[in-house]
């Protein structure tokens, strides 16, 4: 009989295991709020200030020397914060890195990362970087995405980290925006909902955390919060059917966490100069009451000038809390911080149940993200392991789902590898993988390079030499780390670029889609649009030429009145 009721038991275990692993990865907004043993043994060998601690993330590099990464453990053996916010250096140094400080910390440390394409956005010379998310809005399968979010999640889990800070739900409708733009799906609400609610879920079903930004939207600002805190002077008509629209949308399909950013909304609240990261109306009285957010609530950085110019020495920190924040990102001071929300909490300011609540939450995510079983991350084969064939087989898949058409299959379908061909690239000086595959098809052509700074006499001479051949293809390249809206060529070379664009020109252009708005191309036979200037991008348009591939992208915002989200051929 005991034996039976033994195996019952068991039974009753693993099935209950079983079907924990089947359901947590969707139902992280109702763990964090329930009671769980491993919590509350945790909680209760925290002193006061360590519980305060358990709500800050501290900066950590390890591409600033052996001295910098010694001077964090200093500050996480002093003060032992809740996690960390991970930014540039190399996969098996962060590892080594990340060993370390786990040793180190009392209670696990929550890893955070800005990964919006992946873990090569902070180490792009030895990881993989996946596809913009202005390019992924190009994708007319979603399906990709959340493959995508999938394979971030095994990335992040084999180098040991647990929450990254996408996906960006902010709807850029403004092309001049300087911060957001290409990180953004595009200028459709319904159509970046759906994208980031793809990457969401991967991630989220791939067992690490995702957070929604810039809440309660970043996309229609030309200020760069990073320097100075831009403002939205829409009134909440306008933020309710545009701005939130996303962040209602998700939170409802079960968003793990919503990163708030450092703008002044006076329409949510009308305080001077006051961040709605900091202010109470907009997380706790919209985003939490309003919205009825019950997951995690985490600040953009918080040594940003958005944040610090005008609440200055820990102020902005304590308002933070204040405000009803679970986690708070790179704290200017952060031993500061804690003693300054300590004396809140003693005057009142600040209630301690409300501390104790959300230091209950932090470490049911820990519990959730598995963190309640310590393990070292393993450095062998790691950075194989993060390059695998699989992955970099779904990057150029997604490439090739979002290489646009934006004009005529005319001069793609009489491009001929036989026929003589000028191939005129501008924006560099030596040929990068598109030129290098082309070279390879073509039985004669000559290679042109205008570097952007050319004299109009040059440049004149290159008009002609190409206008020899009998097929053109002209190559725009924005070479600069990051798309922008401007193409960043003197004046005549523009004017080049304008009048190359004929009848007998193929026109690709390798740079962010507002980019069409700097020059006059629509005169090509043909145009394609690769969105990015990187190897995957390139190849694609390389398949579209040689007609390997349909192009099957769309835009995913609006360039102009003749080029309209959703267009292409």
């Amino acid at each position: 009989m005991i034996k039976k009721l033994l195996g019952i038991v068991l039974l009753s275990t693993v099935l209950v295991t079983a079907g924990f692993a089947q359901t947590k990865k969707a139902d992280f907004v109702t763990f964090i709020n329930q009671k769980h043993t491993w919590v509350d043994s945790v909680f209760n060998t925290l002193t006061p200030k360590q519980r305060i601690a358990q709500l800050f993330l501290v900066r950590a590099h390890t591409n600033l020397g052996q001295k910098y990464i010694d001077s964090v453990q200093r500050v996480i053996e002093r003060e032992q914060l809740g996690g960390l916010v991970v930014f540039q250096g190399g996969p098996v140094r962060h590892a080594n890195m990340f060993n370390k400080y786990q040793k180190a910390s009392k209670v696990p440390l929550l890893i955070t990362f800005d990964g919006e394409w992946g873990l090569g956005m902070r180490m792009p010379d030895s990881t993989i970087s996946f596809p913009y998310q202005m390019t992924l809005g190009a994708i007319q399968n979603n399906n990709i995405i959340y493959e995508m979010g999938r394979q971030v999640a095994r990335d992040f889990q084999r180098i040991g980290m647990h929450f990254n800070f996408a996906p960006v739900v902010d709807i850029n409708n403004n092309p001049k925006n300087p911060v957001i733009n290409f990180r953004s799906f595009g200028d459709d609400k319904l159509k970046v909902t759906a994208k980031a609610k793809a990457y969401m879920d991967g991630m989220v079903q791939g067992g690490i955390l995702a957070s929604l930004k810039h809440f309660p939207g970043h996309g229609d600002t030309d200020v760069d919060s990073h320097h100075d805190l831009p403002q939205l002077k829409f009134d909440r008509k306008r933020l309710d059917s545009l701005e939130i629209y996303p962040f209602r949308q998700l939170i409802q399909a079960g968003a793990p966490s919503v990163m708030v950013a450092h703008m002044n909304i006076p329409a949510l609240d009308a305080t001077p100069n006051m961040p709605s990261s900091i202010s109470k109306k907009v997380v706790t009285d919209l985003l939490r009451n309003e919205l009825g957010f019950k997951g995690l609530t985490v600040t953009d950085a918080m040594d940003m000038k958005g944040v610090k110019k005008f609440f200055p020495n820990g102020e902005a920190d304590v308002m933070a809390i204040e405000a009803g924040h679970d986690l708070l990102e790179v704290s200017e001071n952060s031993g500061r911080a804690i003693d300054l929300i300590q004396k809140a909490i003693a005057s009142g300011r600040i209630k301690q149940a409300d501390i104790d609540a959300r230091v209950k939450k932090v470490l049911a995510a820990k519990l959730w993200v598995g963190l309640d079983k310590r393990q070292n991350v393993n450095t062998r084969n790691l950075i194989q392991d993060l390059n695998t064939p699989s992955a970099q087989s779904l990057v150029q898949r997604m490439a090739d789902a979002a290489i646009t058409l934006v004009k005529s299959e005319r001069g793609l379908k009489r491009f001929d590898v036989r026929r003589g061909t000028a191939v005129v690239s501008v924006g560099i000086d030596k040929a990068q993988d598109f030129e290098k595959g082309l070279a390879l098809q073509l039985t004669q052509h000559d290679q042109y390079y205008v570097k952007g700074n050319e004299t109009e006499e040059q440049l004149e001479e290159l008009i002609k030499a190409a206008r020899g051949h009998r097929q053109i293809v002209l190559v725009v390249h924005d070479n600069r780390s990051r798309p922008r809206s401007e193409l960043d060529f003197n004046d005549a070379t523009k004017h080049f670029i304008d009048r190359l664009a004929g009848r007998r020109t193929v026109t690709v252009m390798f740079t962010n889609p507002y980019a069409l708005n700097s020059v006059d191309v629509m005169r090509s036979s043909s145009i394609l649009l690769g969105y990015q200037n990187d190897f995957f991008m390139q190849k694609a348009a390389l398949k579209v030429l040689l007609k390997q591939i349909k192009p099957e992208g769309r835009l995913p915002v609006t360039i102009s009145k003749d080029l309209k989200n959703g267009d292409g051929i």
